[in-house]
């Protein structure tokens, strides 16, 4: 989701995997009427067009319904729609089902989710989710620096409950896309004062904020169900509370002592012991979820053809399997492409692969032919943030490559996840940064489509390629899944071949809960189906 995603992301996905700088174990874990879970600060206010991290997108998730959800494995269903009717994958008929309201009791209306829509397309609210209209008839008049128009002629209100959408051309992907979260509904009193509105957001899902200043800033955020959701998704608790801490070790022990009842990453230091610890209470499953090294072209030695060899080189020069193993203990796997081993699709044997193999020969060569374009000077720096259990990986990644290559190379924490997006968002970071993604949604589109579109804001190393461009809308077009899963291996060929990131790794989720935890489970992308955690 994001990076919500992921990464997300986020959406989701950029994989957010970060915990804050409040040093206390929660307080309340064993409480009879609250859920526990671990969480983050997120980056920005809970806008759903303008969140992209997954600390900001597992709660925006739980306050928003839209017109489908994603169950557990990833399956969409109807949520706020009655109908979604098309003939021809371009033109749709969205038909709402009647009676549901906002948790300030105004009406969910056709309106609602065409303004926002409208409002997130539109370039200058500079909202980091724009990209997912990019199929809709008119964004590019929307989305330009300088606008013309305010709202896409593609979305038309019929009624109340009815609305229109019109795409550029057929897309394979859009109605399975209609539960991320860009896609959720506003009510009209978002748009007096958004930033505000974001601080106590109004949402239409199964929980809502506990009151006003719910959001504890660096503590925690407490919800409570909504008593008018009307969807698929209704609480199965009394209610969550999303606690932030300075480590997973603390979350880990509070998640044994019993003051954290959910916890969604097993640090580093337990993935030996946690199954034993936990028993029965421990979770493993493979998700939709990876872990890339980006950087961006500004930074010296790292644009154009010098750039190129220079990825491939410290790419082969990273030994994956070792990481895995020795680190992660097999609840991380070698990336073979640029989406995630469990997605629809997913082909470990793209042309070209063999640059994500560990190759220190093969390393060596392609670092000195970049070396004979332009010496290397200075220090390979990854960035990483120090809250999210990192450091061990990217350490090792490091050191990998200065042992293979020779260069003088370190990972460099930052205190907070939300420090490091905010230099890669303003481009200002000028090192090699670590980043993910988590599925929003099960299908590799979703993950191409947000990170390597050459227009979309959560585009982190400004890939600009028009032939992927081209490509990624064929496969959006194409007629049938095989047809589309065929030109995604085209497009991905094509990321491997200009190597536009590093993919790392995938992930098998660890997991775990609390002896007061009756009924869980980790969803498809790595995150706990919260309103199905019953104590």
């Amino acid at each position: 989701m994001r990076t919500k995603t992921i990464t997300a992301l986020a959406a989701a996905a950029l994989l957010a995997t970060s915990l804050t700088l409040t040093a206390c174990s929660s307080d309340g874990g064993g409480s009879a009427d609250i859920v526990t879970v671990n969480g983050a600060e997120p980056q920005n206010p809970l806008v759903p067009t303008n969140t992209n991290e997954n600390m900001g997108g597992r709660v925006v998730d739980r306050l928003w319904a839209g017109l489908k959800y994603y169950d557990a494995d990833g399956v969409a269903h109807n949520e706020m729609a009655e109908s979604i009717e098309t003939t021809d994958r371009k033109s749709y008929r969205i038909t709402l089902k009647s009676g549901w309201t906002f948790t300030d009791g105004s009406p969910v209306t056709a309106k609602s989710f065409v303004d926002a829509w409208n409002y997130g397309a539109l370039s200058t609210n500079a909202q980091l989710q724009n990209y997912v209209f990019s199929s809709i008839a008119g964004f590019d008049e929307v989305a330009a620096e300088n606008p013309t128009v305010q709202t896409m002629s593609g979305l038309k209100v019929i009624d109340d409950r009815t609305f229109t959408v019109e795409l550029k051309s057929p897309s394979i992907d859009f109605e399975d896309s209609l539960g991320y979260s860009p896609y959720y509904p506003l009510p009209e009193v978002a748009y007096e004062d958004m930033q505000a509105y974001g601080e106590n957001p109004i949402g239409n899902g199964p929980y809502m904020f506990a009151g006003n200043g719910a959001w504890e800033h660096n503590s925690k955020i407490e919800l409570v169900p909504n008593p008018d959701y009307q969807g698929g998704r209704p609480a199965k608790n009394k209610g969550l509370r999303f606690v932030m801490y300075q480590s997973y070790d603390t979350a880990y022990a509070d998640l044994q002592s019993g003051n954290l009842d959910a916890l969604d990453t097993i640090p580093d230091s337990a993935l030996t012991v946690y199954k034993n610890d936990l028993g029965d209470r421990a979770i493993t499953k493979p998700t939709a979820q990876n872990q890339h090294i980006g950087v961006q072209p500004n930074v010296p030695h790292f644009a154009g053809e010098e750039g190129l060899l220079r990825r491939r080189a410290i790419s082969m020069a990273i030994d994956r399997e070792s990481i895995c193993d020795k680190i992660f203990h097999g609840t991380r796997i070698p990336a073979r492409d640029f989406t995630a081993a469990t997605l629809p699709g997913f082909n470990g044997d793209l042309p070209g692969s063999e640059v994500l193999v560990f190759n220190p020969d093969e390393a060596k060569k392609v670092w000195a032919q970049a070396d004979a374009i332009s010496p290397w000077s200075g220090r390979y720096e990854i960035a990483y943030n120090s809250d999210g259990g990192h450091q061990a990986w990217i350490e090792a990644v490091a050191n990998s490559v200065k042992n293979t290559l020779g260069i003088d190379s370190i990972a460099v924490p930052y205190p907070t996840f939300k420090n490091i997006r905010d230099e890669v968002n303003a481009e200002s970071i000028g090192k090699a940064f670590r980043y993910g993604w988590q599925g929003d949604y099960p299908s590799m589109l979703q993950f191409l489509t947000s990170q390597y579109y050459s227009y979309s804001e959560t585009n982190n190393v400004n890939y600009n390629s028009p032939e992927f461009d081209r490509l990624l809308d064929a496969a959006l077009a194409a007629p049938t899944q095989e047809e589309s899963y065929r030109v995604i291996a085209q497009a991905q060929a094509l990321l491997i071949k200009d190597l536009v990131d590093i993919p790392v790794l995938d992930y098998v989720a660890a997991a775990g809960v609390s002896d007061k935890v009756s009924n869980a489970e980790v969803a498809w992308n790595g995150l706990f189906a919260f309103e199905n955690i019953e104590k």
